[in-house]
């Protein structure tokens, strides 16, 4: 809305609105907005939900100081989800496509978890919305995701109409998924959407669950979602730069600079609920703001052409998800073959196996932290490695 007043108000004659042309300023603003937003909103919604008893119920797993988080105030990703969206509709261009999905999936994805929180609190059911339900839900926003990206004009806009993605250790950098296609012509086309089309609704459903199974400790999602969120904000800046990209010979994509500018708000709202959700938390994210947050990375990742990079930029998430697909597959193979569950982890997902360990939870945050910074800034690396 700012951005669409200043552009009417610069029209005007009026000195300074100028500034709201600038990606770097807007960005920002944004970051600025957001972060303040969370702070002060975060506080009252805390309460709010002090007051209405809205606190998480802890199964005793052994693990050390998990009682004492009983009754921590949850469903916290209210706080990063108001701050995100109020601050992409004041600053953020709102006649952009990318803007448009991004809020959307923000949303979308927020909605589910809202609705899986409020039936653990309200309705006393700790299992939430049915796994199914949750899985049609977000599987029917991939598949909007997939279709728009494949038959929207402003999408393609600056660049041939083919389904290219970046890849690393290639000269060009790029990736033709029509070279997957065993048929030419028509035919061929329409393999080659079909085969994008999965290839955005595994990478959607992948990242949304993968930040909710990360979601186990205080500060981990947030803070190395956050981490994400910087490095895909880079690229959005890069990418959508004509002389930048073709100065790091990367992919160009008209218009992706709105990207940069939502994610800088994402960041913020991330940093701001992050004041809360430090150890120890004074409020957890829950579902509301896990299942966003994931989601709002993956659609980030397929809108910028950078979901085959995702492997390496959210290793976190992916650990996290190979872990609980590890243990439950050999518990059930070995049960079946001995008669007796085996386990490979002491627990999963992966953090409650070192916390298993005796490892405090404020060291396992900062080291998964650490880590993740390594692989954004190895993602961002592999643009010169072709």
């Amino acid at each position: 809305m700012l951005y669409h007043l200043a552009h009417w108000l610069d029209s005007m004659g009026v000195p300074g609105m100028g500034l709201f042309g600038y990606l770097s300023f807007r960005a920002m603003l944004a970051a600025v907005i957001s972060m303040l937003i969370a702070f002060i909103a975060g506080k009252k919604i805390i309460r709010m939900l002090q007051r209405h008893q809205i606190g998480e119920e802890i199964r005793d797993l052994g693990l050390e100081g998990q009682m004492q988080k009983k009754g921590t105030p949850t469903m916290g990703g209210i706080i990063i989800l108001l701050s995100l969206v109020v601050t992409a509709l004041l600053v953020c261009r709102l006649d952009s496509i990318y803007t448009i999905l991004l809020i959307i999936t923000a949303l979308w994805c927020g909605g589910i978890g809202f609705a899986d929180d409020y039936i653990k609190v309200y309705k006393h059911n700790k299992d939430g919305m049915s796994a199914k339900g949750k899985l049609i839900l977000q599987f029917t926003l991939a598949l909007l995701i997939a279709v728009v990206m494949c038959f929207t004009p402003e999408i393609w806009n600056g660049m041939p109409k083919r389904l290219v993605t970046t890849i690393p250790f290639v000269k060009a950098h790029e990736f033709d998924y029509s070279w997957l296609s065993p048929f030419k012509g028509q035919l061929g086309m329409y393999w080659t959407w079909g085969v994008y089309i999965v290839m955005i609704i595994i990478v959607i459903l992948a990242c949304s669950n993968g930040a909710n199974l990360t979601d186990g400790l205080d500060g981990l999602s947030t803070g190395t979602s956050a981490i994400v969120g910087v490095t895909l904000g880079v690229m959005a800046w890069l990418g959508g730069d004509a002389q930048n990209s073709q100065y790091l010979n990367i992919m160009h994509l008209t218009g992706s600079g709105e990207v940069a500018i939502f994610m800088a708000a994402f960041v913020g709202a991330l940093i701001g609920f992050l004041w809360y959700n430090t150890f120890p938390a004074q409020v957890f994210m829950g579902d509301t703001g896990s299942l966003m947050i994931g989601g709002v990375i993956g659609v980030t990742a397929v809108l910028l052409r950078k979901e085959l990079l995702l492997p390496i930029l959210c290793g976190i998430f992916l650990m996290e998800s190979l872990s609980v697909l590890i243990q439950r597959y050999w518990f059930k193979y070995t049960k079946h073959k001995y008669g007796e569950g085996r386990r490979v982890f002491l627990m999963a997902p992966l953090h409650h196996h070192y916390q298993k360990k005796g490892m405090p939870e404020p060291r396992i945050v900062s080291h998964f932290w650490i880590i993740g910074i390594i692989l954004a800034v190895s993602t961002l690396a592999l643009f010169k490695i072709r």
